[in-house]
């Protein structure tokens, strides 16, 4: 069982083989009384939301709160976090089911960044907020400085949010709408409702991925 990543060594390494674990591997070993790495996905999301959030807060003291949504918005977008998984071999760790090992499964960047995120959970658990920022603050820092020199990731979720906001009286969510093809190669299909009134559809090979379709294709209905 692995029992160190990035430079941490974890005094319970069953946290680390469960953040490691795709549920692909976990229906395929169910018996074992394997569990996926999805509650810690959970966690580590929000782990990630705070460790960002504290640092632009505190690095950025001009910025105003919308811009700093946005700063944050593209640090823990999925892009940024397969990159991350990318820069640490995250890949080759992971524990997939077997049409997940064949659909190429440890490259595709939805499972990498949602092991991202469970693996900043697990190690949030197994040493505190500390240990967890010794494994990400330093990536999160890189890429606030990328973002805030010019070099923008889009989001158009956010974007279309701030827009929607405008008016008090319109809410704005998104639903999904279909899903098809197998569990390792899935695609997604998501519509935005503002007011309960569909809007956009988009499509992607994750839900996060079709939500930002869906935005972008609402903004553009909009005129954005």
């Amino acid at each position: 069982m692995i029992e160190e990543i990035k430079g941490y060594r974890f005094k319970n390494p069953h946290l680390l083989y469960n953040a490691l674990c795709h549920s692909s591997y976990a229906n395929e070993h169910r018996e074992k009384g394997v569990s996926s790495n999805e509650r810690l996905e959970y966690l580590g999301d929000a782990v990630l939301g705070m460790i960002s959030a504290e640092y632009i807060y505190g690095e950025y003291k001009n910025l105003p709160e919308g811009e700093m949504t946005k700063l944050r918005a593209s640090i823990v977008c999925e892009q940024s976090l397969f990159e991350f998984a990318q820069e640490i071999n995250l890949g080759k760790m992971l524990y997939l089911g077997k049409g997940e090992i064949s659909g190429g499964g440890n490259k595709r960047p939805s499972v990498l960044s949602d092991a991202v995120e469970a693996v900043l959970a697990a190690i949030y658990l197994d040493g505190g907020i500390e240990a967890a920022k010794g494994f990400i603050l330093e990536f999160v820092i890189r890429k606030a400085k990328y973002v805030a020199e010019g070099h923008k990731l889009i989001d158009y979720k956010t974007t279309l949010q701030e827009i929607v906001q405008k008016n008090h009286q319109e809410t704005l969510s998104y639903h999904l709408k279909s899903e098809s093809g197998p569990d390792h190669n899935k695609t997604f299909v998501i519509e935005v409702h503002i007011n309960s009134n569909p809007i956009a559809t988009g499509e992607g090979k994750s839900k996060k991925q079709a939500e930002q379709a869906a935005a972008k294709a609402a903004l553009e209905l909009m005129g954005q």
